[in-house]
């Protein structure tokens, strides 16, 4: 037996009311869909213009660690400027200055001077005699800086002790507070004579004389 639909649940064709509701429907259901997507992912559209930020890095002090891990934390420093050397200032006596500022000076060197020059003996008794001019220069703290011959004797044992007398006296006394020159250059002659009497007697003791 064959079933059949009575005529009441008989479908009827799609009206155009219905075709209406299905694409309101629709709609908010992609709209409802949209907004719950924005809110699970925002979109940023402002126009609100980018920010720059500085960031500034901090060095942690390092008084309590060892040297070899300052060493290797510490920023390279540029090396600084020496100070500019000072201007030497300079002046030039001889030891019979009578400049009141060097006369006790020169007097003091005069005397280290002495204590400290001999006659070679070996010119004594060749009767060897001359005389040379030195220049040497002492520091603030008496240190000799400079020695040189300006005139010789023409005798190399003279010229020698002269200058081994120089270099023995050395370091001669500071400066004193009023000499204010970085540097003083002192000139000095040897004389080397032997005596009218003493030559005779060397003379005679080396047969010279008859």
């Amino acid at each position: 037996m064959a079933l059949k639909m009575p005529a009441k649940f008989k479908s009827k064709p799609s009206s155009p009311l219905i075709m209406r509701i299905s694409l309101v429907v629709s709609f908010l259901f992609h709209l409802v869909l949209l907004l719950s997507f924005q809110d699970a992912f925002p979109l940023y559209t402002d126009s609100e213009e980018l920010r720059t930020y500085e960031v500034e890095l901090i060095r942690p002090p390092v008084e309590d660690m060892d040297r070899e891990e300052k060493g290797a934390v510490d920023i390279a420093k540029p090396a600084e400027e020496p100070d500019p050397p000072a201007e030497e200032t300079q002046d030039t006596i001889s030891l019979d200055t009578e400049d009141r500022r060097y006369v006790d000076y020169a007097q003091a060197v005069k005397e280290r001077l002495r204590a400290n020059w001999s006659y070679p003996q070996e010119a004594r008794n060749h009767l060897i005699e001359g005389s040379l001019h030195v220049l040497f220069s002492l520091n603030r703290e008496g240190a000799l800086t400079r020695l040189e011959i300006r005139r010789s004797s023409g005798h190399e044992i003279l010229d020698g002790e002269a200058a081994r007398a120089v270099r023995s006296a050395s370091p001669f006394p500071p400066f004193p507070a009023h000499i204010t020159v970085s540097r003083l250059n002192i000139e000095v002659d040897f004389d080397y004579r032997i005596t009218s009497r003493r030559k005779k007697q060397e003379e005679e003791k080396n047969g010279i004389v008859e």
